[in-house]
């Protein structure tokens, strides 16, 4: 039996409407990395590595960005930079390969979030620690809220499928996501939404943010960009942590 071509696999693991899906599909992903991620996918049809294990090894490469961003130097940012690209890509190529080989399972739907936790988390903290002048000082500290921060944005998005289980109904839909009991709390969040400052405490745009902040701290001389990276980082995750439990809260979701 002849081995499987790219465009075979595309048509099982990134099936028609796929990368449409309002909350399920990354800007990266549909702009570059599915373009990549399937030839990826491809190469792992011929080996014997399973979903999850590509699952373990894209939360090894999030978590490794946060320990390498600590480290001084403009190519520490660089390199986690690159690591987030890992995990991006390798976020894309578990999945096409579980669609793929029909090994799509609970525990790998849990992994790919519990990696996702992770590394939002130890890119926040990693920050954080780079941009203190003395370890550790307040700096570090709003790298860790932050990461708590991000950590319980992600919690409350997924306690809704808990209390929704506990409540015997099915997930929530992505239509319910977007319907508010108010016209004007849903005219909020559309506005709130357009801004996307919400995206800051994201690996993906975080790691090219500290990117940018670094080509400025080496302009400048001192880590001044960074620093406001960090709290504009631990601001952004608080005011998400608020707003997003009231929309949750506002929102047919628990309904």
């Amino acid at each position: 039996m002849s081995a499987p071509s790219v465009a075979e696999i595309r048509r099982v693991a990134q099936p028609e409407g796929h990368l449409e899906r309002r909350n399920g599909e990354h800007w990266a992903g549909v702009l570059y990395m599915r373009r990549l991620s399937i030839y990826v996918t491809w190469m792992f049809t011929k080996t014997s590595v399973t979903p999850n294990q590509l699952t373990w090894v894209m939360t090894v490469a999030g978590v490794a960005a946060g320990f390498v961003i600590a480290l001084p130097g403009f190519w520490a940012v660089v390199g986690a930079a690159l690591l987030i690209q890992v995990y991006l890509l390798l976020d894309c190529s578990d999945g096409e390969l579980a669609r793929w080989t029909g090994k799509t399972s609970l525990t790998g739907v849990y992994l790919d979030r519990v990696g996702a936790y992770f590394a939002e988390a130890a890119l926040l903290a990693g920050l954080g620690w780079r941009a203190s002048a003395v370890l550790p000082d307040w700096y570090t500290v709003l790298g860790v809220a932050a990461a708590l921060g991000a950590i319980l944005i992600k919690a409350e998005t997924d306690l809704v499928d808990v209390a929704r289980a506990k409540g015997g109904l099915p997930g929530a839909t992505e239509a319910s996501v977007g319907q508010f009991r108010s016209g004007l709390l849903g005219l909020g969040r559309r506005i709130l939404g357009a801004t996307k400052f919400h995206r800051i405490v994201q690996p993906i745009e975080l790691s090219l943010l500290a990117l940018v902040t670094a080509v400025i701290d080496v302009v400048t001389g001192d880590l001044t960009a960074t620093r406001v990276l960090v709290a504009a980082c631990f601001v952004a995750a608080y005011l998400q942590v608020v707003l997003h439990l009231v929309s949750i809260l506002a929102s047919r979701r628990l309904a």
